[in-house]
């Protein structure tokens, strides 16, 4: 089982390498649309703004090779903003994103005295089961860094939520696709738990 990691010039490359690594996991960085459609899973990490990161996958066609692979019925895996990317469209200049899942992304009030980005450990609250989350109780913490989040249309998409100041989900999914809000890829055993359960053939 192959697994192809995203590189669109912003992602965080390095931990969720090392992560896989760790794991075992046999896998290449790749921006290259054909390596996509060539792998078994797919990860999208997170680290960047998403009209950024639209540009390069609309001019490299990774666009559209990731809604090839997302349609073929092989799992996905977006991290962060790999999470947001998934949805129509983010507040964050007005992005067009993939639309994988339909809703938006909006950025956090700065009010309830909270800093904006939401950035550090918090608990991730489980809404519903999924081979993710298998082995893992609800309520463990993971590690944060962003300033917006997603808002589904459906509620059925959300499979966790986390409280800052609002409850925002923190973990979506939909068939094939999974995405997180945190980086499971620098959240220690709990993290590389979660990537496990992405890699495992029970998903």
């Amino acid at each position: 089982m192959t697994v192809a990691v995203i590189d669109y010039r912003a992602g965080n490359l390095r931990s969720v390498e090392t992560a896989l690594r760790h794991l075992d996991a046999d896998f290449f960085v790749t921006a290259d649309p054909e390596g996509v459609m060539e792998a078994d899973r797919v990860v999208f990490p997170g680290v960047g703004e998403a009209q950024a990161a639209m540009d390069v996958l609309n001019e490299s066609g990774l666009a559209q090779a990731i809604g090839e692979f997302y349609r073929s019925g092989k799992p996905l895996l977006g991290i962060c903003l790999g999470c947001q990317i998934m949805m129509e469209r983010s507040e964050e200049r007005n992005a067009v994103c993939l639309g994988l899942l339909q809703g938006r992304v909006v950025r956090f009030a700065q009010k309830f005295g909270l800093k904006v980005p939401h950035m550090g450990w918090n608990q991730v609250d489980f809404t519903r089961e999924h081979p993710l989350f298998n082995g893992i109780p609800s309520g463990s913490s993971y590690y944060f860094v962003h300033s917006y989040y997603v808002e589904p249309e459906d509620d059925a998409v959300v499979l966790a939520r986390t409280d800052y100041g609002i409850e925002f989900p923190s973990v979506v999914g939909w068939e094939n696709l999974t995405a997180v809000q945190f980086h499971p890829e620098k959240s220690g055993r709990i993290g590389l738990r979660l990537l496990a359960n992405f890699l495992s053939r029970d998903l």
